[in-house]
């Protein structure tokens, strides 16, 4: 099992290393050549920082059109972290109007309510999916840790987990060989453990 971190600059590339290492997964590269995502079993897009810094480094790199060809043409199975995850999406309103990867339908936006504290930081309970193969064998209310000040919301059914605070948002989703998480799975003990083995077994 190879594993390959997509590696713009941006993430917190340690900490997957890490977590990896511990399930099991010795074989895993931090690269931005077509070459090593081609020889990928699986891919992860990490993420920690600005939107729209994180999409421009991206599109210099040219890794939009190397994640095409493996994730979109050759459906190598890609899992996107927190800012990574926000990367699949549509847009993100986050310092401007910045346009997404677009593999899913989601927007992102800030959390505007001063009811809750921005950013939204620590362990919160999601409402886990059933039918996802990502949260298998995770219960329904098990909490993950978050870091973040922006949020997904779709319209349409990416077969999403949700998380309360505001308001639901796109805790995980997965479409076909693409998903994401916005909290760390790699910072979430038990619960982040069993979620990153199950995108390694499942997909």
């Amino acid at each position: 099992m190879k594993v390959v971190i997509v590696d713009y600059g941006m993430g917190n590339i340690r900490s997957i290393v890490s977590t990896l290492n511990y399930l099991n997964v010795h074989d895993v590269t931090v690269s931005d050549s077509l070459q090593a995502f081609e020889s990928a079993d699986r891919i992860i897009l990490p993420g920690v920082g600005n939107f729209g810094k994180a999409i421009s480094q991206i599109r210099a790199k040219k890794l939009d059109d190397y994640l095409q060809t493996v994730v979109i043409d050759q459906k190598k199975p890609l899992l996107g972290i927190c800012l990574g995850m926000q990367l699949l999406g549509l847009s993100s309103s986050e310092h401007g109007y910045n346009t997404g990867l677009a593999y899913v339908n989601g927007v992102v936006t800030k959390f505007e309510n001063n009811a809750v504290k921005v950013p939204h930081v620590g362990f919160n309970q999601i409402k886990v999916n059933t039918n996802s193969k990502l949260f298998e064998g995770i219960t329904d209310g098990a909490d993950f840790y978050f870091t973040h000040s922006y949020r997904m919301h779709s319209e349409d059914d990416i077969n999403q987990s949700l998380c309360n605070y505001q308001d639901d948002f796109v805790a995980g989703f997965e479409v076909d060989n693409i998903c994401g998480v916005q909290f760390h799975p790699e910072l979430s003990q038990f619960n982040g453990l069993r979620l990153l083995k199950n995108f390694i077994d499942n997909f």
